[in-house]
């Protein structure tokens, strides 16, 4: 199983210094790569639940730094670990510009983008990206569609209702392919509704997921592979990345608290299941870039010496 973290990015750790430092020594570590998210605002009374422990927006999201703006920063610092968005709110961007930003980063990294995209949870952040709701699943499967032409295609031409390329050259082309019949970088979406994953098993090279209890995680997988299966493509293929947020004490209830080790047997136990990859995000239980590079390490040393007894 290979282990990401999650780059600084939000609360104290949105800081050039952090972004600088952690990606540095996480390279350094052996980390395979890095991750930033994509969060707007933070609503004093906001319309819908945050998708994690309470519900609450957590306090330290005020502060936010953009995904594509840190990773560029990462990707300036490190020479090998890939880089990936976990995930990027796809409908708010138009495709070209959304294109544009990846396939810079990818571009400027020597081909080590993963992107990662998802539909988002917030609805009042769709209002003030000037983007609606209601219609949010058919423009995800529409920017999809644009994103795939841009990549794969010149000249570019795309009609929808949405958006019109007229026919153009749209450069440069990403650096990385998932394969080597593939004209893109590789793409994972996230999501937990069935059509969410079934569009994972139709069109994307892996699924990010959260830290889920292992039936709930296990059941969701078996659909994407099966999407994959009757759409014709190899469910082997496909890879499951788990995003695990904790909050370590002292006693917990993994996978949200608990100790280092504690967590790393949810994390191991995952990885039996079927999870090709973990990223790390300790912002939530950090107190400084330091403290946040020994949990990394002491994370990265207890699954190892799982990995090693397995």
């Amino acid at each position: 199983m290979d282990l990401g973290l999650a780059v600084p990015q939000f609360g104290a750790f949105a800081e050039l210094s952090s972004v600088l430092r952690v990606a540095r020594e996480a390279e350094s570590m052996g980390f395979h790569s890095l991750w930033a998210g994509d969060r707007l605002l933070t609503p004093l009374r906001p319309k819908d639940r945050y998708p994690a422990g309470d519900g609450r927006v957590p306090e330290a999201h005020r502060v936010f730094l953009d995904p594509f703006a840190v990773l560029s920063v990462a990707a300036s610092a490190t020479t090998t670990v890939r880089l990936g968005t976990s995930a990027l709110n796809a409908c708010w961007y138009p495709p070209p510009v959304l294109a544009r930003s990846l396939t810079t980063i990818d571009h400027l990294s020597g081909g080590r983008l993963v992107a990662g995209l998802g539909l988002g949870w917030s609805s009042d952040e769709y209002a003030a990206a000037g983007v609606p709701w209601h219609d949010r699943a058919r423009r995800y499967d529409a920017t999809l569609d644009a994103l795939e032409a841009i990549w794969t295609t010149d000249p570019v031409t795309f009609e929808h209702d949405l958006w019109t390329i007229a026919p153009s050259h749209i450069e440069p082309k990403p650096a990385r392919r998932p394969a080597p019949n593939s004209n893109r970088p590789p793409l994972y979406l996230a999501g937990f509704a069935e059509p969410a994953l079934r569009r994972v098993g139709r069109r994307a090279d892996g699924w990010l997921t959260g830290a889920l209890p292992i039936p709930v995680l296990t059941a969701m997988w078996r659909t994407a592979l099966r999407a994959a299966e009757e759409a014709g493509r190899d469910p082997g293929a496909l890879r499951m990345i788990l995003r695990s947020n904790p909050v370590v004490t002292g006693h917990g209830t993994p996978p949200r608290s608990g100790t280092v080790a504690e967590i790393c047997a949810y994390l191991a136990t995952a990885a039996e299941a079927g999870v090709h990859e973990v990223i790390l995000d300790l912002q939530h239980t950090a107190t400084n870039d330091q403290h946040l590079l020994e949990l990394a390490g002491a994370f990265q040393g207890y699954l190892s010496a799982e990995s090693a007894a397995s």
